[in-house]
């Protein structure tokens, strides 16, 4: 008899992800589109543009007292960012 090696197909999919170089592009496009869940509606429809570069978020707003009061909440986004993704794919969030 056969033994056959069985995986679940999520495995199978990030693992050719990975030997692609796939799967950091992959995560980073899921962060930038989970900023409106994570911020929330009234701050999503502040935001002007998002775009990640050297592992820094970079959100543009068109408030700037939210942008000021964002910038006191850094870090909490950060994490809560990464933590939608699974992985750490950021290290910090920069206002403009």
């Amino acid at each position: 008899m056969f033994k056959r090696s069985v995986q679940p197909i999520r495995e199978l999919i990030l693992q050719a992800l990975h030997e692609q170089g796939l799967e950091t592009p992959l995560n980073q496009k899921r962060l930038v589109e989970a900023w409106p869940e994570v911020a929330g509606p009234l701050i999503a429809r502040y935001t002007l543009n998002t775009y990640i570069y050297n592992q820094t978020l970079y959100v543009r707003l068109s408030s700037p007292a939210l942008r000021a009061d964002l910038s006191m909440r850094r870090q909490e986004l950060t994490q809560r960012l990464n933590a939608v993704v699974g992985e750490q794919v950021i290290v910090d969030v920069r206002f403009s």
